[in-house]
Order: C-alpha cells, then structure tokens, then sequence
C-alpha cells in the first residue's frame, strides 16, 4: 500500500530560526506522519506540505497537487495528523472523503482523530469533525473581524500598506506618518486637477518625468506590495483613486470594503453608512480648501446616477497587452473601448481602440452560434438574441433544464451563462 502524507499549519511558529525552514510544528506532524506509516507497513509515496495556509484555503499548492496525484491513483491512502489538517471545510469532507476518493479508490486516515474511510461506522464522527471545524472557521473569523473593527473605530490604520503619500509609525502600531516624497506628488495631483488638468494629462505629465506610481514606488522601497492591473506607471485610474481618497485630508476612512465569506477571500463594496470614519487621527497632506475644490470638480464631471442606463460590458474588457481594464470613450456619436495605460504613456502600451458595437455583435454572434451548436434551433431563442436579451435568453435555458434536459448533457447551458 502506498500512503501520501499531507501536513498543514495555518500560522508560521515565531520561534522558527530559519524563515526558509518549516515550523517546527510542521517537523513534528512529518515526524508522526512517518513514525504512523512505517508501523503499519505502508510505502511512503509522497509528503505534501502546505506552512502558513489555513485550513479554509482551497487553493494550497501541495493540498491541490494532493487531489491531482489522487485523481491519477499514483498511491491509496491519504494519511493525515488530524481531519482538520485535510480541510476545515463541511464541504470538503463530503466533496472527498465521502464523494471522489472512494470513487478512486483512495483511503483517508486521520491518527489523532482515528478519522477512517475503510471504517463505515465512524462516517458519522468525520462529518460531526467537519461541522466542529465548520464552526470554528466561522467563530474564529467573527472573531477577527470584531477586533479588527474595534481598531478601526479607534482610528488605528489596519492595512498592511500605508497609502501612498504615508508611511507607518515604527513606534506607534496603527498611526500614519507622512512620507515627504511622495507627499509631495499627492499635493502636485490635487493642484493640478483643481487647476484644470484632467486625469489623464496628469498621468501623462507624471509618466514623463518617470515617477514611479504608488505600486512601483513601494516595491522600490523594498516593500513585499505585487503589481496591480496596468503596470507600474501612472493611469487615469490611479490619478482618480489618488484625488477621491479622505485620508489625504488627515482622517482615517477604512471597511470600504467587506469580505463575502469568510471562506473566501473575495470582497465587495460596502454602503457607505457602513464605513468606519474617524477624523483627525493623523497629519493631513491636503488642506480643506483645495480637497473641497477638487471634489466639487469631480461632482461637475460625475454623470449622475441613473441617467444612462450600464453596459452590460462595464469592467469585464480588459487590454490584452497589459491586463489593465478598458475605459469607455465617445467619439463622433460612436462608443469606443480605450487602453487607459495606452491613454497616459504610450510607450508603455501599444494600447487598443475597440468600437463597443462591433465588440457587442461579435458577442452576439458568439452566442447565437453556441446556442445553435449545443442546444439546437429555437425560433423564441432568436427573438431573444434579435433583441440583445441575453440575461433572460440564459433564464430561460435555466428553467429549461431545471424542467428537466432534452439533451444527455446540459453543461454546455452554464457556459453559456458564464459567457
């Protein structure tokens, strides 16, 4: 019997001696993992570790390499410390150890936790250890959260990253300080646009005389900070979220953002009623006047809302070349996708000009042919398409097979959805 050893710890030790090293808990896991197996006669395949992921993590390098080398039955038996190193996750459990592994012949143990997949009677102890672990991702992350919101109640900074224009008290936790440098091209920004310079020829000017924009310039201060879409030079998005942001003026602004689960790390916008505002809590780089000046340009130049009805191709187009998501343009009555990278340095991109009706009829036409191919000719689907009525074209296709499929193989339907 071949067994594949899998360890996890979801924080790094703080004694560790070598950052490069595994914890030392992770040594002891591996120590018992092989001590287990050499007992019970079983081949050692391979040891998966993952140091530093937690047990919500799906996407762990050696857990995903675990599944894949399980899937092409390269061993039978997953051999664990406890359930919980596997996954904290109910659905995991039911998704493997109840679902895909006893398809592959594969066999999970646990020795703290005596978890067994060849021992039917102790099915029901794994899945009570995964609604115990459930609960504890769910308790610890509620957890987390109140303190980390009773922080910034306080007006302590939370993030990892100063914003740009400020750097962390080294002797103060939570307490901005400001950066001179590049203060002084926040200041420059909102002088400029209060002058009348738009967005865009402010990057531009920017650009020009190579000033590293906020990620280019972090990274050149040795901080650990990875590359947003369009690069390291400056765009009209970066100028915008630059001139809209209230910390400048010396209060502090966080929970803009909320994440959607804690297990996932995705995050969505939070109404503003919901943001943790606390004024005063450090030295403003810019003063009340020009901050007020600014943003009153910004409410000339805003459309308000509701007055146009979205594109349904609003933030889902983005260049090819640098990754950075595409700007809507009008241009002689007609709409246009633009490289915003392209619009503010065009040496850094060779940029891209869309016209959204053509983009919008390729996509059309992409669709009526998928339709076509996999689901058939309908004359209601084509009125639809005819129509542009794509959203309620896929309802219908949802009701459809929710009725029950007229084909052996409906996933095809949610590729289309997706589309």
């Amino acid at each position: 019997m071949k067994a594949a050893l899998y360890c996890r710890l979801s924080e790094e030790d703080r004694c560790k001696a070598d950052p490069a090293a595994d914890s030392q808990s992770i040594q002891n896991q591996k120590a018992m993992l092989l001590a287990y197996a050499e007992e019970q006669g079983w081949d050692v395949y391979h040891l998966y570790s993952d140091d530093d992921y937690t047990g919500a993590d799906r996407n762990r390098p050696a857990f995903q390499q675990l599944l894949r080398d399980a899937q092409a039955k390269r061993f039978d038996i997953v051999l664990c410390k406890t359930q919980s190193r596997f996954t904290r996750e109910m659905e995991v459990v039911e998704t493997y150890l109840h679902g895909l592994f006893p398809l592959w012949g594969i066999r999970f143990v646990s020795i703290v936790d005596h978890a067994d997949t060849a021992n039917k009677g102790n099915k029901k102890a794994r899945q009570i250890n995964g609604l115990v672990n459930e609960w504890y991702l769910e308790d610890m992350s509620d957890s987390i959260k109140s303190v980390l919101d009773a922080k910034r109640r306080a007006g302590y900074h939370i993030g990892a990253f100063a914003l740009y224009g400020y750097r962390k008290d080294p002797e103060h936790k939570g307490h901005l300080l400001v950066d001179e440098e590049a203060a002084a091209v926040v200041r420059e920004a909102f002088t400029r646009f209060a002058a009348g310079q738009g967005k865009t020829e402010i990057a531009r000017e920017f650009n020009a005389r190579s000033l590293p924009n906020p990620t280019a310039y972090k990274q050149q201060k040795g901080l650990f900070y990875r590359q947003a879409h369009g690069g390291t030079r400056w765009t009209y998005a970066t100028v915008a979220r630059l001139l809209t942001n209230e910390i400048y003026c010396g209060n502090m602004v966080q929970g803009r953002y909320g994440s959607v689960s804690y297990k996932t790390k995705k995050n969505r916008p939070r109404p503003r009623d919901q943001w943790f505002r606390v004024e005063g809590t450090h030295e403003a780089i810019i003063e009340p006047a020009l901050w007020r000046q600014v943003q009153e340009r910004l409410r000339q130049h805003t459309r308000p809302r509701g007055s146009k009805k979205p594109n349904p191709l609003t933030r889902k187009v983005f260049c090819a070349r640098c990754s950075c998501l595409l700007r809507l343009s009008t241009a002689h009555g007609r709409q246009y996708l633009r490289c915003p990278t392209h619009m503010a340095d065009r040496q850094a991109c060779p940029g891209v000009f869309l016209a959204l009706d053509a983009l919008e009829a390729a996509l059309l036409d992409e669709l009526r042919r998928l339709t076509h191919a996999l689901l058939g000719e309908q004359e209601d689907w084509e009125v639809l398409l005819a129509q542009g009525m794509t959203e309620t074209l896929a309802q219908t296709m949802l009701d459809r097979v929710q009725a029950g499929p007229r084909q052996e193989d409906c996933v095809p339907v949610q590729v289309i959805w997706k589309f």
